[in-house]
């Protein structure tokens, strides 16, 4: 195990599926108390619905960011258990939360509740229906952007990039008008495909300022520490360890752009010889195929990927 170094990845929105975390908890006495202090941190069964649904319940992003931050953060101190430590963390989006709590920057049943406000923040920020986004295949950062500036420079409104997930993929955010004008001009652009995402409100964009403001104040009474380990900010892509810093980043990054593609190559400049996704699903594994195809991305989310994971790491 001495030879490993091992960056942790920490999935964001959009990983959520019923029954998520359940092996986890029923195997490892460490992801049941996971669970059992995000449901009194909370006060509400986070784990029925997480095991149970309903779906649609699951689906509302004050319900969906504390979920795949809980089953993250179960499968990271299973990980720990078994003595498998990140030397480098990075979250997609909600899964810089995941990153900092794994990083020892702030305490989980304090995050959990930061996560579920977060949620409720972003939703509450913009009436359902006025803001929407959009994902743009096969087309270059560059281009998204100028798509969507001459889209906003045309109707007006917001467009612009929210994730720049792989050189492929960029995810556009704004009002809906605008933001289905510039995917649009990205397709008559050659843009191969461009699918409107079904999703709540138009996160990472300037419609986002109202849940940025309101969040700023309740991140600032939570006690935060300096990083065990270097955290990757999704705002700036830089490797961060400062308490202030971090703080300032998650505040910054509801309206901030999500900077994946620099941030998945600034930790492969650092040589890791894994990478592992903690949490449900394995879009970042997915999304570093296309960054990276010479990388080896694991995923943890239950047992049966937790044992494929460690005979890997031990071969």
């Amino acid at each position: 195990m001495s030879t490993t170094k091992l960056a942790f990845l920490f999935p964001g929105q959009g990983s959520q599926a019923v029954g998520m975390g359940r092996d986890l908890v029923e195997k490892f006495a460490i992801a049941r108390q996971t669970f059992e202090e995000a449901d009194e941190a909370l006060g509400f069964s986070l784990s029925q619905l997480c095991f149970e649904g309903p779906e649609d319940q699951l689906k509302l992003t004050e319900y969906t960011q504390p979920a795949i931050f809980t089953v993250s953060i179960a499968a990271q101190r299973v990980l720990a258990e078994k003595g498998i430590v990140p030397a480098f963390v990075a979250g997609h989006s909600l899964g810089e939360y995941s990153a900092d709590v794994a990083a020892g920057v702030l305490p989980f049943a304090d995050a959990v509740r930061a996560v579920r406000n977060r949620g409720r923040f972003m939703q509450e920020a913009v009436p359902e229906g006025v803001g929407g986004m959009a994902a743009i295949l096969g087309m270059s950062p560059e281009e998204v952007s100028k798509a969507c500036a001459d889209a906003v420079a045309e109707l007006g409104g917001v467009a612009s990039p929210a994730n720049f997930n792989s050189p492929e993929q960029t995810v556009i955010s704004g009002s809906a008008a605008t933001v289905e004008k510039a995917g649009a001009i990205a397709k008559d652009r050659g843009a191969k495909k461009v699918v409107m995402l079904k999703v709540s409100a138009p996160f990472h964009c300037a419609m986002m300022q109202p849940a940025q403001d309101r969040l700023a104040p309740l991140l600032g009474e939570i006690n935060f520490s300096n990083a065990a380990v270097p955290v990757v900010i999704n705002v700036d892509a830089q490797l961060v360890t400062g308490a202030g810093a971090l703080r300032d980043a998650l505040v910054r990054q509801v309206t901030g752009t999500v900077r994946w593609v620099e941030s998945a190559r600034l930790l492969i400049e650092q040589q890791p010889t894994h990478f592992i996704e903690a949490g449900p699903g394995k879009v970042l594994c997915g999304l570093m195929r296309q960054i990276d195809r010479g990388q080896t991305c694991l995923n943890v989310e239950d047992e049966a990927s937790l044992q494929k994971t460690l005979a890997t790491l031990e071969a």
